[in-house]
């Protein structure tokens, strides 16, 4: 499997307010720092099945902070704070998704994993 390429995408880094600069950096620092892990992970997987089992884990905690800053938006705007930097990194997040689902030779096996996990939990469920 071919290594993964995560990038901030620009049109997200122009929205940012200029009164933080490091708000970028820290985000490109924390995609880098996600890619590495990812690249990592797959490396480490004996096959193309358990690289997926790897990357959709992650995928899934992506998800989980994407739910978080999307619930903490509301909340914000309730109590007169601009949410511009939670709905930043809300769209971050599922742009890592959306990228890591566009990566040629893992979003067939990611595809057969989550509906593989759906299964899995569908069974259990139903044993119960």
């Amino acid at each position: 499997m071919d290594e993964l390429s995560l990038g901030v995408p620009e049109p997200l880094l122009e929205r940012l307010p200029d009164d933080e600069p490091g708000t970028a950096a820290d985000m490109q620092t924390a995609v880098a720092d996600w890619e590495r892990k990812l690249n990592q992970a797959v490396a480490a997987a004996d096959d193309d099945r358990e690289a997926a089992s790897r990357v959709l884990e992650a995928i899934d905690r992506f998800e989980d902070r994407y739910e978080t800053y999307d619930q903490l938006v509301p909340e914000l705007r309730a109590w007169g704070q601009s949410p511009v930097y939670a709905l930043t990194w809300r769209t971050l997040y599922a742009d890592i998704i959306a990228q890591l689902y566009e990566h040629d030779d893992l979003a067939p096996h990611l595809e057969r994993e989550r509906n593989a996990r759906l299964v899995q939990d569908g069974i259990r469920l139903r044993d119960l």
